[in-house]
């Protein structure tokens, strides 16, 4: 595996910040010191960065690749975001990569990032956790939306929050629910499936699953008509995307919601505040999770922190109009979609 900045200012007995100064600004440090880092550079086969030859960097600057599946979604947008607000404050340069939920590019990207920057972020990895970790080999990472022994790990807890939409469902009345799946690759759907069973089955109530669909409106707007069929009076959605997808298919096919069936998404993205009508949703902590990736990962590379540790962030219901007491859907409507 090739060489880290890490790996040279371990070789060299010096700090991180040293090492990168070595590179940057090389005025600023000694030159006993400056041949100890780049003999240590040599010895290793350590190549620094392109960013670093071109411009000089902060003085004690690191460069960190953040890895998401889709740029597109919001999400993933305020992820970003708030890893490069940290960034900038620690004085990192924040290389950003959209694999487009596509595993192959995942593997590709990791690839060739990882002899590239100092540390790698990668959020919602498409691929399986000991896969990412073998990609990235000696080079530093933080998974975040997954989880593996021996490695930093940041997830979003759905326990709290769904907990919290089972019993907030039960109170108006609800009793058959249904549940949109994401993607079959999604640690994400995976850990939110099994605690939205656990927790229906406990509450008494029915449960059902329909198969996995694109993490996007258009994957909501796909599953409506089955979602309806189903005879269900409360959906909950993979994601907010999702659910506003089910949300304006169930209109279409002249279900009215909530009168006829409440909607429950899980993000809480900024268009769950502003759809009609308002969406009901489980707040995940995303922007939180971008800067604490960041902050994991620079106690790696400075050597603040040896042992790997996961993070877990809870998660909050915020009750708006797309969920009321359960309604009675025309019978003649469920039958014409069954």
């Amino acid at each position: 595996m090739a060489a880290t900045l890490t790996d040279v200012a371990k070789h060299a007995n010096v700090a991180l910040s040293t090492a990168s100064r070595a590179f940057s600004d090389p005025g600023r440090i000694g030159p006993d010191t400056l041949r100890k880092i780049l003999a240590a550079a040599q010895e290793l086969g350590y190549s620094p960065p392109v960013a670093r030859l071109v411009e000089p960097l902060a003085t004690d600057a690191t460069t960190v690749a953040v890895i998401v599946p889709d740029i597109a979604n919001p999400v993933f947008g305020t992820f970003v975001k708030a890893a490069q607000a940290q960034g900038w404050h620690r004085g990192q340069t924040v290389v950003l990569a959209d694999t487009d939920f596509q595993p192959d590019r995942e593997r590709e990207v990791i690839t060739r990032l990882r002899t590239r920057v100092d540390g790698i972020v990668v959020c919602s990895p498409r691929l399986d956790a000991a896969e990412v970790l073998a990609l990235c080999g000696r080079t530093p990472v933080v998974l975040v939306n997954r989880e593996a022994a021996g490695a930093d790990c940041i997830v979003s807890d759905a326990t709290d929050g769904l907990r919290q939409t089972i019993d907030h469902l039960a109170a108006l009345g609800h009793r058959r629910l249904v549940y949109v799946q994401g993607s079959q690759r999604s640690w994400s759907n995976a850990h939110r499936v099994e605690i939205a069973s656990t927790l229906a089955a406990e509450s008494g109530l029915e449960l059902k699953l329909l198969g996995w669909q694109a993490e996007t409106v258009a994957g909501g707007r796909a599953a409506a008509a089955s979602v309806v069929a189903s005879g269900a009076s409360a959906v909950i959605a993979h994601n907010d995307l999702v659910a506003l997808g089910v949300l304006a298919g169930a209109r279409d096919l002249g279900v009215r919601v909530p009168d006829d069936l409440s909607v429950v998404g899980i993000d809480d993205i900024p268009l769950a505040e502003v759809s009609y009508p308002t969406l009901t949703s489980v707040a995940v902590p995303t922007a939180r999770s971008g800067s604490q990736s960041l902050d994991l990962l620079w106690k790696t590379l400075t050597g603040e922190r040896q042992t790997p540790r996961t993070l877990r962030l809870p998660t909050q219901l915020v009750v708006r109009g797309s969920t009321a007491p359960v309604g009675t859907r025309t019978a003649s409507t469920v039958q014409e979609l069954a």
